[in-house]
């Protein structure tokens, strides 16, 4: 059977009702990979059966899924690991016709504004102060609490064009900018909290010294001290440990946003997304 006959038989059958049949139609069609795409949507297009719409739909996503795969594995395998690429193709994960080029002009218009506003003889607090100045002030983002019922709240075009994110989702762009301004401000290991310390000045590369100025909770952007981080594990009954205070590199940095992205999907009918995102966190593990 030559391809476009295969192809077309393959269409015909997603709506097989036989449960085996259509796994391996179904894999068959992953098979083909991205260029399968414009036959699907033009099936969707032309069928009226909501149930194989869905089906569809499913069949899409797992195809620009593979794609996505196979570029996180190429961003791990480069060694850099810059944060930027990575924020991208989880933006992709939800939305796969995401313009980089857009949300680049975007970062870089943001980045500049900061730049424009710091100096040298700042200190790491005035340049705390100066970034928040413009993140919540300037561009106006409000931050929300991370809820699995809102996943564009964790996506960092979503979050630059709707000027609303979550800790987590805001704690990734702030990472983001401060790596850009060379500023050394890192994701830390606080439990159940997106947390960010500023390292002391010439510790924050040594291994083992994990000493802050302050920290930092970003969906506010608000500042606080060691006894405000002590007076919170008191409070829920976690005993300090400096393991707490490590930084975490840009590669754990993804891993955990995906993690917290991830329970957006932890439901009835979103297992196959929830699956996905657990293969990408296997990969960064």
């Amino acid at each position: 059977m030559d391809e476009k006959k295969e192809i077309n038989a393959l269409l015909n059958l997603i709506d097989d009702p036989d449960g085996a049949v259509y796994e391996a139609v179904s894999n068959r069609i992953i098979s083909y990979g991205l260029p399968m795409i414009p036959n699907l949507e033009h099936l969707w297009e032309t069928t009226e059966d909501t149930a194989i719409q869905e089906r569809i739909e499913l069949l899409i996503h797992r195809l620009y899924f593979s794609g996505l795969l196979s570029d996180f594995k190429q961003w791990d395998e480069a060694g850099h690991h810059e944060l930027m690429p990575a924020l991208l193709l989880l933006a992709k994960f939800l939305y796969p016709e995401t313009q980089a080029a857009k949300v680049l002009h975007n970062i870089e218009r943001l980045r500049r504004n900061i730049w424009l506003e710091l100096n040298n003889y700042l200190t790491p607090l005035e340049q705390v102060n100066v970034i928040n100045s413009i993140i919540y002030n300037y561009i106006g983002i409000k931050g929300e609490t991370n809820n699995a019922g809102r996943p564009n709240e964790y996506l960092i075009p979503k979050i630059i064009e709707t000027k609303k994110g979550n800790q987590t989702g805001i704690g990734a762009l702030y990472l983001l900018l401060v790596e850009m301004l060379d500023i050394p401000i890192r994701l830390l290991q606080v439990p159940r909290q997106f947390v960010l310390g500023y390292c002391k000045p010439g510790l924050e590369t040594r291994a083992g010294n994990y000493e802050m100025e302050f920290f930092l909770e970003p969906s506010l952007g608000q500042i606080f001290t060691h006894v405000d981080l002590q007076h919170y594990l008191n409070k829920i009954g976690v005993e300090n440990d400096p393991a707490f205070l490590k930084p975490q590199s840009n590669r754990e940095v993804i891993r955990r946003v995906i993690s917290d992205f991830r329970e957006c999907f932890h439901n009835g009918h979103q297992q196959t997304q929830y699956e996905e995102l657990s293969t990408l966190i296997q990969l960064l593990s």
